[in-house]
C-alpha cells in the first residue's frame, strides 16, 4: 500500500535522521525555526546537483526567511560527502536508508522506479505550510520555496 502524500496543513512527522558527517539532524530540536526539506533522487545527478546548487546559491536569503534547509536522499554518507564538497552545499544532506521519512511524507515515486522530488516548507510549529513536487525542474523548488517563506513572513508580521 502507497502511503498517503502530506499535504499542506499536515502535521510533519519528526525528523531524525544522520547527516553526512554522522550527527542526528532532528527537527524537534529546530527551536521554532522553519524548515525547508527536500527530497531528491540521487548524489551528483544532473537534475539533482542543479536542485541543491539553486538552494547553496540562495541559502543566505533562505536564513534571512528564518529557514534551515536540508535534503534529503538515500545515498550513503560518502556520497552526500562527495557531493557536498564539490558543490560547495552549505546544508546538511540527510541519509534515508531504506526511504523511511521519504515514506512517512509519501513521497511519490516516477513511474513506480525513480524516487520523486518534492519540497517541503513546514513552519515553526510543525505544519507542512508548501509542497511543491516536480522531478524535472530542481531550481523550481528553491524558488517556491522561497515564495513560501516570504509569505509565512507576511502572514507573521501582519498576526495572521
Amino acid at each position: 500500500m502507497v502511503p498517503q502524500a502530506l499535504a499542506r496543513g499536515d502535521r510533519a512527522p519528526l525528523i531524525a535522521l544522520p547527516d553526512a558527517s554522522g550527527t542526528e539532524r532532528r527537527s524537534d530540536r529546530l527551536g521554532g525555526q522553519a524548515l525547508v526539506l527536500f527530497f531528491y533522487p540521487k548524489d551528483d545527478t544532473p537534475g539533482c546537483t542543479m536542485e541543491a546548487c539553486a538552494f547553496r546559491d540562495s541559502y543566505a536569503d533562505l536564513r534571512v526567511l528564518g529557514a534551515e534547509v536540508w535534503g534529503v536522499s538515500s545515498d550513503a554518507a560518502a556520497s552526500h560527502q562527495r557531493f557536498a564538497a564539490k558543490h560547495q552545499l552549505p546544508f546538511p544532506l540527510l541519509i534515508d536508508r531504506g526511504n523511511a521519512l521519504r515514506k512517512a511524507f509519501g513521497v511519490p515515486s516516477v513511474l513506480g522506479l525513480l524516487p520523486g522530488r518534492v519540497t517541503y516548507v513546514i513552519d515553526g510549529d510543525g505544519v507542512i505550510r508548501h509542497v511543491f513536487n516536480n522531478l524535472l525542474d530542481g531550481p523550481a523548488h528553491r524558488r517556491e520555496a522561497i515564495a513560501a517563506l516570504q509569505r509565512l513572513k507576511q502572514a507573521g508580521a501582519s498576526g495572521g
